[in-house]
């Protein structure tokens, strides 16, 4: 019988060192393997993210087609008359206000006024009892009635004596004694006139009558009541509506412009509606205050408006503008032609070829329809008004017309791939609204359809085939081979 020898004990070290080595060595291939797939991986996102800034063409947007130009839309400098406003906010007042108080005090007989009547100069708005005032009106005309008898007696007595005295039948000092006394009673005949007039006018005032002409308000004391003349509230508050004032604030820094627009004319106020966009009413500036409120930094002024349709009322809030100047054939563009940057303000103008340059501008004021450009633009340039998505200094455009709704071109088209990697081209695979439908096995149409970006721009990408014995549609059906 054979036996295998014992292995000794250096072999059985060796074969462990021999295992431990290997396993080394798969582990160091494996950690490898998987670092050049993660590499590749990597290198491969990078090649994807990397290849459409290639396909787009880098000079524009990065939704942009090299092969076509920018859809645009462009205006025409033009030479106007533009005038220079002061925008501010005020409150709306009447232009006088009057508290209608009583002058005497009575019973209240009647009111002759409805609340919130249109009332004129000199109207009797209320009545007071006059009987006592009338009694001290007919005294005071007999007094002076009397005294008038008496004086009328005493001339007649110095005519006598002044007879006497002339023929020295009597004494001079008799006559001037009566000279005087005709004198004193003329006198208190005047004092009596004087109380005729007092007691007159205090009649007179039992008729409350308006003061100006202008608008009732709300009645503060009812017919039957005792009126005073110490009442605080009054009988009625009468404003003057018409015309109406207006005043309105400015910063401090326009008081220089507007006192030298003041100084050359007078100056008219516009003021807005609801909306802040529509003039209700033009009016002229009546009065600059003589001093700038400290506490806000403002200068109050003041405006009248004629107020004709009451579309103006005492306590609302109002925008103002003040027109200060106006600048005499300014050249004006739209605002969306003023584009802004980091060296200020410039605009696209369209050259030879339709090639766009981006010239700097100087823009003497703006609102939100037109700017006044002092430098810059001529009338014969034409600026790009609409389409700067995709715009550049050096761009081609095409330039639409904005006399009917924006076309569909004037739109960023937008961008799709096909399944090997490049765009789609233009029309293909579009029907006349720009979309396929394919029918099923069964026969009906399914929806299935490639849609772009609008449904008139013409560009799609590419349209799978349609099914064995399927109906193109995409407008009138047509017929299977």
């Amino acid at each position: 019988m054979l036996f295998k020898p014992d292995s000794t004990d250096e072999e059985k070290s060796k074969a462990p060192r021999k295992r431990s080595l290997l396993s080394r060595l798969l582990g160091r291939m494996v950690s490898l393997l998987v670092t050049l797939v993660i590499l590749g991986g990597l290198g491969y996102l990078g090649w994807l993210a990397f290849q459409p800034k290639q396909n787009g063409g880098g000079g524009r947007g990065a939704g942009a087609r090299p092969d076509l130009p920018v859809p645009v839309l462009a205006a025409t400098p033009h030479v106007q008359d533009v005038p220079v406003y002061l925008d501010g906010v005020g409150s709306v007042r009447a232009l006088n206000t009057v508290i209608v108080r009583s002058q005497v005090d009575g019973k209240l007989l009647k009111v002759n006024f409805v609340e919130g009547q249109d009332v004129k100069k000199g109207d009797v708005l209320g009545e007071i009892d006059p009987a006592i005032y009338q009694a001290q009106y007919d005294q005071a005309v007999a007094t002076k009635a009397k005294d008038e008898a008496l004086l009328a007696n005493q001339k007649i007595d110095l005519a006598r004596y002044e007879q006497l005295a002339a023929t020295n039948a009597g004494s001079k000092q008799q006559a001037d004694t009566q000279r005087a006394l005709v004198a004193q009673q003329e006198a208190i005949i005047k004092a009596d006139q004087a109380q005729i007039d007092n007691a007159r006018a205090t009649l007179g005032y039992t008729k409350i009558v308006a003061p100006i002409t202008g608008r009732a308000g709300l009645r503060q004391v009812d017919q039957g009541n005792i009126i005073h003349a110490s009442d605080t509230t009054g009988l009625v508050i009468l404003t003057q509506l018409q015309p109406i004032a207006v005043w309105f604030s400015l910063p401090q820094q326009q008081i220089m412009r507007v006192n030298a627009a003041a100084a050359k004319g007078q100056l008219a106020v516009d003021v807005f509606g609801n909306d802040g966009v529509t003039v209700i009413d033009t009016g002229k500036l009546t009065g600059i205050d003589n001093q700038v409120d400290p506490t806000t930094g403002t200068l109050k002024l003041k405006a009248e408006l004629p107020n004709a349709s009451y579309q103006l009322w005492p306590g609302q809030f109002v925008n103002v503008r003040l027109k200060v100047e106006t600048l005499p054939q300014a050249i004006v563009v739209p605002t969306s032609a003023v584009q802004r940057g980091p060296a200020g303000t410039f605009s696209y103008v369209i050259g030879e070829g339709d090639i766009v340059t981006a010239k700097p501008v100087t823009v003497t004021q703006q609102n939100e329809h037109e700017a006044v450009i002092a430098s810059g633009l001529t009338t014969s340039d034409r600026v790009v008004t609409t389409g700067f998505a995709n715009l550049a200094d050096g761009a081609k455009v095409v330039v639409g017309k904005d006399d009917g709704p924006p076309a569909a071109d004037l739109a960023p088209r937008k961008r799709s791939r096909n399944p090997d990697g490049k765009r789609g081209a233009q029309g293909e695979g579009q029907g006349k609204d720009g979309k396929k439908d394919w029918q099923g096995k069964d026969g009906e149409h399914r929806g299935r359809h490639e849609h772009s970006e609008g449904d008139q721009k013409g560009q799609t990408g590419p349209a799978p085939a349609p099914a064995a014995g399927g109906e193109q549609s995409g407008g009138a059906p047509k017929a299977q081979p």
